[in-house]
């Protein structure tokens, strides 16, 4: 049966609906960024650019470094967004816009984030990179779909336990990496660890202006959070979205954080911008091997 009009929504030229792309517009190597002016900041190293096209904040550009073809997408800042954009990329390559049908064979896309994040753990500073080796999902996006498999049960009722987790909220999830990912990033000078996603930037992430907070512990309770190897190293607000779906799509993801702000030692990092382009360097460098 077809997908119908209104839940796989085309423009008139047969693009999809937000990211305003088609499948010949992609490669099967995407970066993905938060920031639409980081796009280019990633592109201006590219030996060449074939396409490049913007709708809203979802800034695509598709082009060579070396010999190896990559498209860098923003996603706009948020769970909401990475469910637009990872939904969109995969009915790019595994539904047939045509007929509207799911593809017999589906393809699998190697998705690597480059973001910024805060750390919670004074022993990772500011201008350090940081691997998620996991996503604690706590925005409650993913339980839209049905997770049963790419979860981590005892991880999760430890951390509920833990945190005295509030039972209105959503439940926690953890969600792989791609190990297969991870082996070309992966070196002596990055850090790993469990990357927290919240739903927002202030609340959801323990920032009091003017607004109570339902637990104003939480921080203090992710900081201190350990059960066997594992801790939760910094918060951000896309990583477990990306995990999550890309598991249940069948596309391999990583995550990899520039270390801009300390929320333990209250630290900023003098020149992020320096920070994220020294980032960008190193997944270029290794991003070809892939």
């Amino acid at each position: 049966m077809s997908i119908k009009d209104s839940e796989l929504i085309l423009n008139p030229d047969g693009s999809v609906y937000h990211l305003n792309l088609k499948p010949e517009h992609i490669s099967d190597t995407i970066i993905f960024v938060g920031d639409q002016d980081r796009v280019e900041k990633i592109t201006k190293h590219f030996d060449s650019i074939e396409f490049s096209t913007q709708k809203r904040e979802f800034k695509t550009q598709t082009g060579y470094y070396q010999d190896k073809r990559l498209t860098v997408i923003s996603t706009g800042i948020g769970p909401d967004n990475i469910d637009i954009v990872l939904n969109e990329l995969d009915a790019l390559v595994n539904i047939d816009l045509e007929t509207r049908k799911p593809k017999t064979e589906l393809s699998s896309l190697n998705i690597i984030r480059i973001g910024t994040s805060g750390s919670l753990q004074k022993d990772i500073p500011v201008d350090a990179f940081l691997i998620s080796t996991h996503a604690l999902d706590i925005n409650g996006m993913l339980h839209f779909y049905q997770i049963e498999g790419i979860s981590n049960p005892e991880i999760e009722d430890e951390f509920i336990k833990h945190t005295n987790w509030d039972k209105n909220k959503a439940r926690p999830i953890i969600i792989n990496n791609s190990k297969y990912l991870e082996k070309y990033f992966e070196s002596d000078t990055i850090f790993k660890g469990m990357t927290g996603t919240a739903g927002g930037f202030y609340g959801p992430q323990g920032r009091v202006l003017r607004l109570p907070l339902q637990d104003a512990g939480l921080n203090a309770k992710l900081d201190n959070f350990s059960y066997k190897d594992y801790r939760i190293t910094n918060f951000e607000m896309e990583t477990s979205v990306i995990y999550g779906l890309s598991k249940l799509l069948g596309h391999e993801a990583l995550s990899l954080n520039a270390i801009i702000a300390n929320r333990a030692t209250g630290d900023f990092s003098k020149d992020p911008k320096k920070t994220v382009d020294k980032l960008i360097k190193y997944a270029l460098e290794r991003i070809v091997n892939i």
